[in-house]
């Protein structure tokens, strides 16, 4: 079996699905890509500890936000559970709690409405238990061998993620904080430096006001830790920005 890449990538807010480029920047993204056998996703909108992991059956989509259009809430993404690699996460993470209750996030839901829109491909999302980015990265490398399973492992966020600072409609020009997050984030993990990234509130150009609170980059962590043991091409596949907001993403392999 082909082993699988792994991605951060930015996942946008629910409107996400009224931006025609962006769409089709995932869309054509996930269309060369080998097809998954499952995807796990670990979202920044979902902090949990001890780490857990949601339903393994289909169960209502977790509408976590507030003030948009009715629209937004009566999305649908009715992907297969994904009961096997639920047993394969606890195998290489014990203690793992499971909350067959809890569904998809918009962080999971939204990238994978455009990536695979026709919700074919077992999903199971999974928590983040602690925002420090070396316990994360440790996590990340305890899952790499899903990759050898046909497991699609997605860490999503967003490159800078200020609200109270993203400017004002879709095409607003990037503050210079955010530009120079960006640039710097970029540039740290195609060169693989590792230990900058892991030390990014100290070493990124802007790291407070691009990530006020760093849930929206923790995801990068678990995507690095999953590369870490066999480390392979690091390379942007999105960039640009929305709402001055940097939407790089990444794949890894």
């Amino acid at each position: 079996m082909t082993r699988m890449p792994v991605l951060y990538l930015s996942h946008g807010a629910p409107p996400l699905a009224d931006d025609p480029v962006w769409k089709d920047e995932l869309a054509r993204w996930s269309a060369e890509l080998p097809k998954p056998k499952a995807v796990l996703m670990v979202s920044a909108h979902w902090e949990e500890a001890p780490l857990s992991i949601g339903a393994t059956r289909p169960v209502p989509l977790v509408y976590d936000f507030w003030g948009f259009p009715e629209r937004y809430y009566t999305v649908r993404y009715d992907a297969p559970g994904a009961p096997e690699l639920a047993s394969e996460v606890r195998k290489l993470i014990p203690g793992v709690h499971q909350d067959e209750e809890r569904g998809l996030d918009h962080g999971a839901y939204v990238p994978l409405v455009e990536m695979y829109p026709d919700a074919d491909v077992p999903v199971l999302q999974m928590s983040m238990p602690t925002l420090e980015p070396s316990r994360l990265f440790g996590i990340g490398r305890s899952l790499a061998p899903l990759r050898d399973q046909g497991v699609l492992i997605i860490g999503s966020g967003f490159t800078t993620h200020n609200l109270r600072e993203m400017g004002h409609g879709p095409d607003a020009t990037p503050p210079a904080w955010s530009a120079e997050f960006d640039e710097w984030a970029q540039r740290t993990v195609e060169s693989g430096d590792v230990d900058a990234l892991l030390d990014f509130r100290h070493k990124a150009p802007a790291a407070r006001v691009a990530h006020p609170r760093t849930d929206h980059f923790a995801p990068l962590f678990m995507a690095l830790g999953a590369d870490a043991d066999n480390p392979s091409e690091r390379r942007s596949v999105i960039d640009g920005y929305w709402f001055g907001l940097a939407k790089r993403s990444f794949q890894f392999g």
